[in-house]
Parts: C-alpha cells; structure tokens; sequence
C-alpha cells in the first residue's frame, strides 16, 4: 500500500511539473489574464462568474464543467480563467496522453484540495481510463486493482475534493454516464466579426505592433470566426508589415498578406475552396458522403467535420442531409456556378 502510494507521488510530481511549464508558456502567449480580458462567449462568461461567485462564497469547489464547440474558440483559456477566479492550481493534459488507468489514478490522486484538472480533447480517452473518473467526480474517490488473477483485490483510495474540466470539439464521441456527471455544459459559439477585431487589436498591442481599425477589421473578416486563427493571421500579417509596409499593418497590408496566404474575403482557405469545388465538379453539387469528400480530396475525415465543415455551414456554404452533404445555392453564386438538375436547392437524382 505504501508502495504504491509512492508511486502515484512520484508520477505527480512529473504531471505538476508538465503543468507548471505549460502555465509558464500561456502567460508569454496571447491568452487573456482574467474574465474583464476575455473577448466573447458573453453568456457562457455571465454565467461562470455566478457560479464561481456562489462556490468561493461556499467554499467548495466548483462543480465539473464541459466546454465544446469547434477548436480555437477559447475553451483552454476560460479553463485558466477559473483557475484564476478559484485562485487554485491548474493542472493540463490531454486525453490522448492519459494511455492507463493507473496514470489517470496517479494524476487525480496527486491533485491538492480544490485544484482543477483540464483535460483536452476528453472524448478520446480510452474506456478504461474513462472509467476511473465516475467515482472520482462523483465520490472523489478511486478504487484501484491490486494484484491479478484469483487474488486480486480492489482498494478505493480518496482523493481531495477538484473540479475536472473537459474541453471537446466532439460532444457527440463522449459516453453518456461521463457528460451527465459534468454539472455545467457550455457551448462555445463562433465570434463576431467586431469581436474579433477587439481580440486583434488587443494582441497587436501585446506584440507592439502598430495597427489600424480597418486592418484589424479585415483580419477578422477572414478569420472564421475564430480567436485562434485570428492571432496566426495577425502574426503573419505582422511580418508582411515589418518587410514590405514600413512596419504599420493598414487595410492594404492586411489585403496583400491574406491574399497571398490564400485565405479569400471570406475566410475560405485553400482546403475550403477545394472541398466545395470537388462537391461541385465531381458530385453535381452533391449529395455525396463526408468519406468519399474525404478520399476525393486526400483529407482526413476529422479534419473536414471540425474544422471545414461547421463554419461552412453557419456561413451557408454546405448543408447536411440524410443522403449526405451538399453545396447550397450561396455556394454556387458564390463560386459563379451552376449544377444541371438543381431545384429549389436540390439535386434530381
């Protein structure tokens, strides 16, 4: 028993120091230092202020949260806001890397009263590792095997009372039993252009670069409604500023440099354009399923699902239906199309 105690403190340890150096990197980075920073998600932010008010006023931890929604859109950084607000620790890691049941037992049972653990990209964890979490966040304890075969016995270990907060781009891969025991379930919605644009400006300022309204407005144009790559964008523009605009990111700056990164006034990149037009040219518009895009355009599936097709679709580009996706009627103006057999946004088959 000892032993094996020693042994989770031991592997604490490693997963403390991971996180320690993971913090260290977000606070060189342009992430927002408290909630009056954060641009956006108004009401998923309204209501993590009443919540967090209403456990410091309790002293208790806050009940486990679950953020979904497409990536880039800010999940991370309200998971060290609340550390932030609790002012506890936070600990990162990410399904994937969390392969055994004993490393998640070790993880949890090295975390100090009310410390938060983050996990990204939760609904790949394996159903083992899965598993030990049901008694952790509902009982806060863990029961562990020792010895196998006939002699085998189980102990259940408790562990200090934290907060667990998942942050999934696929809510619909998470088993039922986990996202019913998350107590708030927030939705992370795509951003306003003029959101957007603040989110430019405030990084511009952070990285010393000089810029205007309508430079930061067309970068967030283009930006799909996104944080994440707004800021790349705004890197990039950067060095076209630095070596062919005298260092000042203008309208025009910003036009020459996404045009040349080949993101159009729409934020349609290279991919987009592509998996539309292949829809278009080689399926008539569609319907055609999401594997034969796939193979047809040498993406991945995942890749086409959370990244292309939720803003193509809010944007009205693409559509699903039960016979598979298909290109709207916006879609072919847009690319100056027509689809022989189309009526009322159908395809004739």
């Amino acid at each position: 028993m000892e032993e094996l105690k020693k042994q989770l403190e031991e592997f604490g340890r490693l997963v403390g120091v991971q996180a320690q150096k993971e913090e260290k990197e977000a606070e060189k980075s342009l992430r927002p230092q408290s909630f009056d920073e954060y641009i956006g998600q108004t009401q998923v932010k309204e209501n993590l202020k009443v919540f967090i008010a209403a456990a410091k006023q309790r002293k208790e931890p806050l009940d486990h949260v679950l953020f979904y929604g497409p990536p880039g859109l800010g999940k991370t950084s309200l998971a060290g806001l609340i550390a932030k607000e609790m002012g506890v620790h936070i600990k990162i890691t990410t399904g994937p890397a969390i392969e055994r049941p004993g490393d998640m037992a070790a993880i949890l049972n090295n975390l100090a009263e009310g410390d938060i653990l983050f996990i990204d990209e939760i609904h790949r964890l394996n159903r083992q590792v899965e598993e030990i979490l049901y008694p952790a966040m509902e009982d806060f304890a863990v029961d562990i095997m020792i010895g196998k075969g006939p002699s085998a016995k189980s102990i259940r270990l408790d562990i200090p009372r934290f907060t667990l907060i998942g942050a999934t781009t696929r809510a619909g891969l998470l088993s039922a039993p986990l996202r019913d025991r998350f107590g708030m379930l927030n939705h992370m919605e795509f951003y306003q252009v003029a959101e957007l644009a603040q989110i430019v400006k405030n990084s511009a300022r952070i990285l010393g670069v000089e810029i205007d309204h309508e430079g930061a407005q067309e970068i967030a144009r283009r930006s799909r409604g996104t944080p994440r790559l707004a800021n790349r964008f705004l890197k990039r523009v950067r060095d076209f500023a630095q070596v062919q605009f005298n260092g000042v990111i203008t309208l025009q700056t910003a036009v020459t440099a996404l045009d040349a990164l080949k993101v159009d006034p729409n934020g349609l990149d290279a991919i987009d354009r592509k998996l539309l037009q292949t829809m278009m040219d080689l399926y008539g518009g569609g319907p055609v399923g999401v594997d034969t895009l796939a193979a047809s355009i040498g993406e991945d599936v995942g890749t086409i699902e959370d990244v292309c097709e939720p803003y193509l679709m809010q944007q009205g580009f693409l559509q699903r239906t039960p016979r598979g996706r298909m290109v709207t009627e916006y879609c072919l103006e847009y690319f100056h199309r027509s689809v022989p057999g189309r009526a009322s946004g159908q395809i004739s088959l």
